[in-house]
């Protein structure tokens, strides 16, 4: 398969919002883009040129987070208000809207089966909900600050969540339990993730900080500090081969998680980057700033490589291992790679420290 190697490009840019933009998702096709900000408004944006915005008001205050259903037909939104939205993405802006937390509502998030959503607040909780009827299931609560962020894994079964309280915790959708607390970060942890294949969550940090685990084996799998400023968001590209970061520093940062390094640092925030979000195809990423923006880039490296990968024919099902699978085997032999290089630094810089002692 050969891999587009071309360098991300600016394919355009939205103008609307009064305020800060927050939060950015795109629907499940591409065509419709969400964003939230500070402004109290939900901004859907066409990606078709010449097509007309739709600017939803409803929520009372600042609108922190958003997130598109599995199927597209419904969109969630969190607002400073204390309120949920669901709303219908078309020209009417039809929305339902229910009581959530008993403060700001920071993060919204939809399980991949579309029946359940998962909100975090800074009433310290996290909780659960049936889409149908907004029915509130159960909450999870045991972090000490404000949560940031709360995410479903791709089966569904676990839920991560961030915290200013410094955790990241991974908890057990069914038995409702807390199943770890990773405990690495420096400073409050703004955003988490997890990776595609649902092996390894992603954490981003006001210690300027970006951190890979295993949920499995709970390691530390990698540790990048490479924004100058605190790291507001992340995405994942859905070949799970790349990670896209915002920074208050102003800039986007892409890594390469197969070679655990830098690829690009893009400008085009006058101020902080606060949200950024890859499109469910990987083809395009959006990004939102204080400067009221938001812009869509198109991301042109690796896009055959992964459109190839969609349109490959399944394999027999005696093979058992599908080009998704092969990926995440290759990202794991990577990260542990990686992990023993960084385990061989440290140990030949404490025999070089040893010999240096008199």
């Amino acid at each position: 398969m050969a891999a587009l190697c071309r360098d991300p490009s600016l394919e355009r840019h939205f103008k609307g919002h009064r305020d800060a933009v927050t939060c950015v998702d795109f629907s499940l096709n591409t065509k419709q883009l969400a964003s939230g900000s500070m402004d109290s408004c939900l901004m859907i944006w066409h990606m078709k040129p010449q097509a007309r915005a739709y600017r939803f008001t409803g929520h009372k205050d600042a609108v922190t987070c958003v997130n598109f259903s599995p199927s597209g037909h419904l969109l969630a939104s969190g607002s400073r208000d204390k309120t949920v939205r669901i709303w219908v993405p078309n020209v009417k802006g039809e929305s339902t809207m229910f009581r959530a937390h008993t403060a700001t509502v920071r993060s919204v998030h939809f399980s991949s089966d579309g029946q359940s959503l998962v909100t975090a607040s800074d009433d310290k909780t996290i909780k659960v909900w049936s889409t149908h009827r907004q029915r509130f299931l159960f909450s999870l609560s045991q972090h000490i600050n404000w949560v940031r962020c709360a995410r479903f894994s791709p089966d569904g079964r676990l839920i991560v969540s961030a915290s200013d309280d410094k955790t990241v915790k991974l908890w057990d959708k069914t038995s409702r339990e807390c199943v770890h607390s990773y405990c690495e970060h420096g400073g409050f942890v703004t955003y988490v993730d997890f990776h595609p294949s649902g092996t390894c969550v992603a954490a981003a940090g006001m210690d300027n900080t970006v951190k890979v685990w295993d949920v499995r084996t709970h390691r530390l799998l990698q540790h990048y500090q490479l924004h100058s400023a605190a790291v507001n968001a992340l995405s994942f590209h859905p070949s799970g081969k790349y990670l896209i970061t915002a920074s208050s520093d102003s800039t986007l940062k892409i890594l390469d998680l197969m070679e655990g390094r830098l690829l690009y640092t893009l400008h085009g925030h006058q101020g902080p980057a606060i949200a950024v979000a890859f499109s469910r195809t990987g083809e395009y990423f959006a990004s939102g700033g204080s400067d009221e923006q938001v812009m869509v880039w198109k991301s042109n490296f690796d896009v055959v490589d992964y459109g190839e990968v969609i349109r490959m024919p399944k394999p027999p099902a005696t093979l058992g291992t599908s080009a998704t699978d092969l990926t995440v085997s290759i990202l794991e032999q990577r990260l542990t790679l990686t992990e023993d290089k960084l385990k061989q630094c440290l140990e030949n810089q404490q025999l070089i420290m040893q010999r240096a002692t008199p």
